[in-house]
């Protein structure tokens, strides 16, 4: 929430006035709200800062050469961060506030991916580490020895520890018999919790003392409605307060209040339910997106809003100055708008950004990840690119996005990706057929399961399109299915019903290596050695077939895992799609200037509810 400091003594920016920037709040000491943690910029790298609120200074905690995203602080102000490989395995390391030596968090176990982290007032330190395999969760002391204390098989993630230390819950496969689990300190099983019904997950236990009470989200039917789990009572569903619509919720630091955030419709709106009383109160937002918010211990709810024309912002519900966040005071060029096209589960809804020439622009449908995710009335710096360079931006939240409702996620008629193909040619149509983009000039541009999409369009409906550009992208079902992490095989299990072994054919069917000698137009593939969710070996098997069809494409490889920190790898993507969009769509000698906003890297904002493990 402060300016981010300028880069190390000797440090090169990418380029000028660039900037990486993660829309999150700032992680808030619980003893003392004015220390607080975060990520910046630091010569286009995202790193770790300490930030004490009182003097508005800001000291940088991390100086690593690939960058460090994930960081926290403690009760008792020490920062953490998690000091990574460029495999993405690694340990979490402490150090105090204001400096001093580097320790690590617990000693003993074996690097691994990050699951889960959580740190209570007597310091005792519970840390949640994956393997190809599933989790392993190691307990101790700050600084000290950790012990494993719980071994879970495939996917799985640590979601908390309560006050007293005495209980871990474990969140899973939101739709399994094993969805949430409550654990004792020494590992036993005290509670599994299903969501068989609908979908089950698991937000942390409350603050405080008392008996431990974990927030839950469960799916009931046709709305999602926060519950409550304890020992002595069990699961308690909480229906005064249903939402149409996917949510998040977090504790307020007192009392049993939470704070809900609603996705709906590409917006957000926020709640405060008080759990005792049966109430629900609106905090009051301006429409756009919310992509973070926070109750603080004095009952104030700071949030970070958004809308596509405007950078995110920090405020407060009651209207109290807050130091800005740091992002440029620049607003997306253009007109911004939606459109609802009629389809066989209802309509589906688009967010439409139009240039303010020419009259009928080249036009990029622009493909949201997940599937388990949807495009938000907020600020994308590849929407700001491209609507700055005259190209017409269409976000499509095809059937399986979150933010619609259960059956609009559930609707997978047409078969997996194929049903998500069928609503892209939708919209494509309705825009077309209103007059808005040139119809000789369509592209594609996706990143992880939206390159899927693009790669699966390209080869389903070759006609449709003049280019695509698909971004560290599912390629081959079977093959990222058997390379792939723990969560995602759960959810590539849950969306095909089965294995690649069980179903073969819904694999094939729905993979994009089956119809590249179908693809037509030129595509532009940047993929990352590193990659586990979307692993490399599948991506140079789908090249291969298309080298074999003589279909004219480019390759961009980056030396990187799937969520890449440094701004350089984002922005050198960023400018060879715009280069090449370009060229397929506009032709030689109509190149536009490229206002690029200053800054890029898309944040990570997945609600805690969204299916864990969505590429």
């Amino acid at each position: 929430m402060s300016a981010a400091p300028a880069p190390a003594a000797g440090e090169e920016r990418p380029a000028p006035g660039y900037r990486v920037h993660r829309p999150a709040l700032p992680e808030v000491c619980p003893r003392d709200p004015a220390l607080m943690v975060l990520t910046g910029d630091a010569g286009g790298r995202c790193e770790v800062f300490a930030v004490d609120a009182r003097t508005g200074r800001a000291r940088q905690v991390t100086d690593r050469p690939r960058g460090t995203l994930h960081c926290a602080i403690d009760a008792d102000a020490a920062v953490w961060w998690f000091e990574e490989d460029e495999d993405g395995l690694g340990r979490w390391c402490f150090q105090d506030f204001h400096g001093g030596p580097v320790r690590p968090g617990l000693t003993g176990p074996s690097p691994g991916a990050p699951r889960g982290l959580a740190v209570v007032g007597d310091g005792t330190v519970a840390v949640g580490l994956g393997d190809r395999r599933g989790l392993t969760v190691h307990l101790g002391r700050r600084g000290g020895e950790g012990r494993p204390v719980l071994r879970v098989e495939g996917h799985a993630v640590l979601a908390g520890v309560s006050p007293d230390a005495r209980l871990l819950a474990v969140t899973g496969t939101a739709a399994s018999e094993r969805a949430v689990a409550v654990h004792t300190a020494g590992g036993e099983a005290a509670a599994v919790l299903s969501g068989r019904d609908g979908g089950l997950w698991a937000l942390g236990f409350a603050p405080g003392a008392g008996e431990a009470e974990l927030l839950l989200v469960r799916q009931d039917g046709d709305r999602y409605v926060p519950a409550t789990w304890r020992a002595d009572g069990g699961v308690r569903l909480h229906r005064w307060c249903s939402f149409d619509t996917e949510i998040t919720a977090r504790w307020y630091p007192r009392g049993r209040r939470i704070l809900v955030r609603q996705d709906r419709h590409g917006r957000s709106r926020l709640f405060t339910a008080d759990l005792d009383r049966r109430t629900l109160a609106p905090v009051p937002v301006p429409p756009g997106s919310v992509l973070d918010a926070a109750p603080r211990p004095d009952g104030e709810v700071h949030y970070l809003w958004t809308d596509t024309a405007t950078p995110p912002r920090a405020y407060s519900a009651s209207g109290a100055a807050l130091p800005a966040v740091d992002v440029p005071p620049v607003r997306v060029p253009g007109r911004h708008t939606e459109l609802w096209t009629p389809g066989p589960d209802g309509e589906v809804h688009t967010l439409l950004s139009l240039p303010e020439h020419p009259a009928r622009p080249p036009l990029v449908l622009l493909v949201h990840g997940g599937p388990a995710d949807h495009d938000r009335d907020a600020y994308d710096p590849v929407v700001h690119s491209l609507v700055a360079s005259g190209f017409a931006v269409a976000r499509v939240n095809y059937r399986g996005s979150t933010g619609y409702g259960p059956r609009w996620r559930a609707a997978y008629g047409e078969g997996v990706g194929l049903t998500q193909v069928a609503d892209l040619a939708a919209v494509r149509a309705d825009v077309l057929a209103r007059g808005l983009a040139d119809p000789g000039a369509v592209g594609l541009w996706g990143t992880s399961w939206g390159g899927y999409l693009v790669l699966l369009a390209l080869g389903t409906r070759p006609g449709l399109w003049r280019a695509g550009v698909a971004v560290k992208p599912l390629a081959d079902c079977a093959t990222a299915h058997r390379t792939g992490t723990p969560a995602l095989r759960a959810l590539d299990e849950a969306l095909f019903g089965g294995t690649p072994e069980q179903v073969p054919d819904r694999y094939a069917r729905s993979s994009p290596v089956r119809y590249a000698h179908r693809v037509r137009a030129p595509l532009l593939m940047a993929a990352a050695t590193r990659d586990v969710k979307c692993p490399p070996e599948q991506v140079r098997t789908y090249l291969a077939a298309l080298r074999a069809s003589g279909v004219r494409h480019e390759e961009m490889w980056l030396d990187s895992g799937h969520d890449g920190y440094l701004g350089s790898d984002h922005v050198a993507v960023l400018r060879r799609a715009l280069g090449f969009l370009d060229r397929e769509l506009r032709g030689p000698g109509r190149a536009a200037d490229h206002d690029s906003p200053h800054r890029q890297g898309r944040g990570k904002d997945r609600p805690p509810q969204s299916a864990a493990g969505d590429r």
